[in-house]
């Protein structure tokens, strides 16, 4: 097998996410390594890698903007002279479910530092990710019921109606590939073990962006609304306080569960403290398969805060797809012939990196 590489998670990303060929305009959009998100080596790392493909490159510091996220006039004007966009910023999660110009390819880099791009998260190759989403995303769209449970008593049950029209996931490409389309939540219901905290989607950033309990919290749904909140009474009042602020600060539905979706991606591991930076921890660590992600509070995608469900077990119509975090992606009805084309990936598999950057969940 060849050895991972920082340089060769930068060529995938090139190569075959955006289809790069040479003499495309690339223009990188980034956000200062000041912001404590994506480190001071990955701009350089990809323009190296743009080179070497003779692909022009043009770089555009877009910051950071909190609870505001646009194209700016002057992204739109460079945008124009651009084949391709990568995001090396925040702003292109914010802006993947919004209205883009067409004809681009723009990208946003869930690898957020050297590390990650020279982890399997960045080197396995990127078609193998893509076939692997569109597999699952047929699997539960044929589904008459799919049931979530994990070791801390999340019991979900519904059955999926899936939209995958374009209008049912991002407009913007992601790389690494690391989630199916997310299963809009209105025909599903149970209750959420919560991991300890609630936190932000990455929509946008606010104070107190993230709430932690002293002990064990449910989420409570019915039929995709949220009703209410098991746990000890200071939890359950912390709980209920975040929603509360979170809502009126935006105006939004405050008991709206919007969509779920867990990890593909065995190679998406988290090497550092969750605590040290959710925002981070959020933005990247849910392409592991330990993860599933809820999308509430807002009647969009992805919402405002989410839940995050520790090593799910997924079960559509019988069918263990999801086994304690762990994806059996060869238990798809392609997915042994997926995984037989990109041995890359399916090596990822057989070692998949568990780390998730919380101590407690093993």
């Amino acid at each position: 097998m060849v050895d991972f590489t920082p340089e060769r998670g930068a060529l995938n990303l090139l190569r075959n996410c955006a289809r790069a060929r040479s003499g495309d305009r690339l223009l990188i959009a980034y956000e200062s390594p000041e912001y404590g998100y994506y480190d001071d080596l990955a701009v350089a790392l990809i323009c190296d890698a743009a080179k070497s493909l003779n692909l022009p490159v043009e770089l555009i510091d877009v910051g950071f903007n909190p609870d505001n996220p646009h194209l700016t006039s002057e992204l739109r004007r460079k945008l124009n002279d651009t084949d391709i966009i990568l995001f090396l910023a925040r702003l292109g999660d914010q802006l993947r479910f919004s209205d883009i110009p067409a004809g681009k390819r723009m990208i946003v880099s869930f690898a957020v530092s050297q590390e990650l791009f020279g982890s399997g998260f960045a080197n396995g190759h990127h078609d193998a990710f893509l076939a692997l989403k569109n597999a699952t995303n047929a699997s539960l769209a044929q589904a008459s019921e799919v049931r979530i449970t994990c070791p801390a008593g999340t019991d979900i049950v519904g059955r999926p109606e899936m939209d995958l029209t374009p209008s049912g996931d991002t407009s913007i490409l992601r790389f690494p590939m690391s989630v199916f389309t997310p299963v809009p939540a209105h025909s599903f219901s149970g209750r959420a073990a919560l991991s300890g905290f609630l936190t932000g989607t990455g929509s946008r950033y606010y104070d107190n962006y993230t709430v932690e309990f002293d002990s064990p919290v449910y989420a409570l749904m019915e039929n995709g609304r949220l009703t209410g909140f098991q746990g000890t009474a200071d939890d359950v009042a912390r709980a209920n306080a975040h929603y509360d602020y979170v809502a009126e600060r935006f105006g939004i539905d405050r008991n709206f569960v919007h969509s779920w979706h867990a990890g593909i991606h065995p190679g998406c591991g988290y090497p550092w403290p969750a605590r040290e930076n959710y925002e981070r921890w959020g933005g990247v660590a849910f392409g592991n398969p330990r993860i599933l992600h809820f999308h509430t509070c807002g009647a969009y995608a992805p919402g405002e805060i989410s839940w995050n469900v520790i090593d799910p077990t997924i079960v559509a119509d019988g069918v263990t797809l999801w086994d304690t975090g762990r994806f059996h992606a060869e238990r798809l009805p392609d997915g042994a012939a997926i995984l037989q084309q990109f041995p890359c990936a399916d090596s990822l598999f057989s070692r998949p990196d568990r780390n998730i950057g919380l101590p407690h969940a093993g």
